[in-house]
Order: C-alpha cells, then sequence, then structure tokens
C-alpha cells in the first residue's frame, strides 16, 4: 500500500500563504514568494507545458516528487480560492485551465457534491464529500500502487495529521517571514505531541531548504 505524503512549501514562520487571500492573490499578499524559486526549473515547466528552465538539485527534488505520487488530495480552497455552493463559486473550474499540471487523479475535500471533471494529459478531478478518510481510499484504488501526495492547503495537512494517516512530510522552506497569513501547523493537534525523524536535508542553490521527515508511530 502507498504512503501518505505532504509535499509543500513554507515560510519560515510557519505559513504557506500570506495573508488577505483573493482570487487576485490566491497565495494572500507575499505568498507568491514561497514559489519563486520553482518557477524557473526545467521539471516544473514541463508539467505546465513550458520550455526551457533549470536543472540543479532544486528540479531534482521536484523530479522525485512528481515521479513518486500516482495520485494528489487537496482543499477546496487550493483548488479553486472558494467556498459554500458550486454555482457560487466564480473559480469553479480552478486555478490550472485545461491541462492542469498534475496528470494523474486529484480527489478534492469539499462540502459540495459535483460531478467528476476531465481535463487534458490525465488529470482527474473527484469532489469527494464523504471525509479525509474516503478521499485516501479512493486515492489508494488508483491503479499503480505509488504514493499519494496531500498538497494543501494548510487545513487540509492539518487533518490528516490529526488522524494520524500522514506517513512522511517534505517541506521546502523558504527564507521569507510573512508574518501571518495560513499557517500549516496552527491550532492544537489532538493526540500531539508527534515525534518526527529527519530523514533528508537539502540546501537549495537559492537558499530553500529541503527537509524530509519521517512520521513516528
Amino acid at each position: 500500500m502507498g504512503k501518505l505524503f505532504v509535499d509543500i512549501s513554507v515560510s519560515l514562520d510557519g505559513f504557506v500563504a500570506g495573508p488577505n487571500q483573493s482570487l487576485e492573490q490566491p497565495l494572500g499578499e507575499g505568498g507568491e514568494g514561497l514559489h519563486e524559486w520553482v518557477f524557473g526549473l526545467k521539471a516544473w515547466r514541463q508539467t505546465h507545458g513550458l520550455e526551457g528552465g533549470e536543472t540543479n538539485a532544486d528540479s531534482e527534488v521536484i523530479e522525485e516528487t512528481m515521479a513518486r505520487a500516482q495520485a494528489t488530495i487537496m482543499g477546496r480552497r487550493m483548488f479553486s480560492g472558494g467556498a459554500g455552493p458550486w454555482e457560487d463559486d466564480p473559480n469553479a473550474h480552478a486555478w490550472w485551465g485545461d491541462n492542469p499540471p498534475f496528470h494523474h487523479p486529484v480527489f478534492v475535500l469539499t462540502h459540495h457534491p459535483r460531478e467528476q471533471m476531465v481535463m487534458q494529459g490525465g488529470t482527474t478531478f473527484t469532489f469527494v464529500t464523504e471525509g479525509i478518510e474516503s478521499a485516501l481510499e479512493q486515492a489508494r484504488a488508483v491503479p499503480g500502487g505509488g504514493d499519494i501526495g496531500v498538497s494543501g492547503g494548510g487545513e487540509a495537512v492539518q487533518q490528516y495529521l490529526a488522524a494520524g494517516l500522514i506517513d512522511d512530510i517534505q517541506l521546502h522552506v523558504v527564507p521569507v517571514l510573512l508574518g501571518s497569513g495560513s499557517p500549516l501547523f496552527g491550532g492544537a493537534l489532538p493526540g500531539a505531541p508527534r515525534r518526527l525523524e529527519c530523514t533528508r536535508s537539502l540546501q537549495s542553490p537559492t537558499g530553500v531548504q529541503h527537509l524530509r521527515y519521517r512520521v513516528i508511530r
């Protein structure tokens, strides 16, 4: 059975998005700075249908993550930035256009039912209203036997961690202080404390620290 892992960029003070998120600034004020390290990488650009890009230690980390995931789970706000009924969501078709960069099944946690969206390039969006365990069960039913990534946002990561379902966490710690916003590990976690074992630490050419942890059960 594949592992459930988190792979996410985070500020030095623990935020995965800045304050005042909106359709114009989906990552909040200053939040896009968490991902600037990845925009010029060949591995990232290829998944978005773009040419060129650098190949370095950062790119190898991205390639590794893409090869690992057979499916992705994400929260509703990461999918569209919206909430409530889909007919009231001005970004109901998500951020990525007709050919999203996942190229595998994606399971979106939501309280509002919706038909599956089949996109170009192998991405399908399935909307799960039965909770995090159901999303994980459906993701594990995807043929291939690979691992499943929880890509965000912070609330989705917290739910899976609180349920004891996360196997390992990879953080891309960006040397920026956002001051406020969406915290990755905000609030109390039921059953805490939890112990983590650091299994890898890589220094990026851009100053980003790639840290991988195994969750000790």
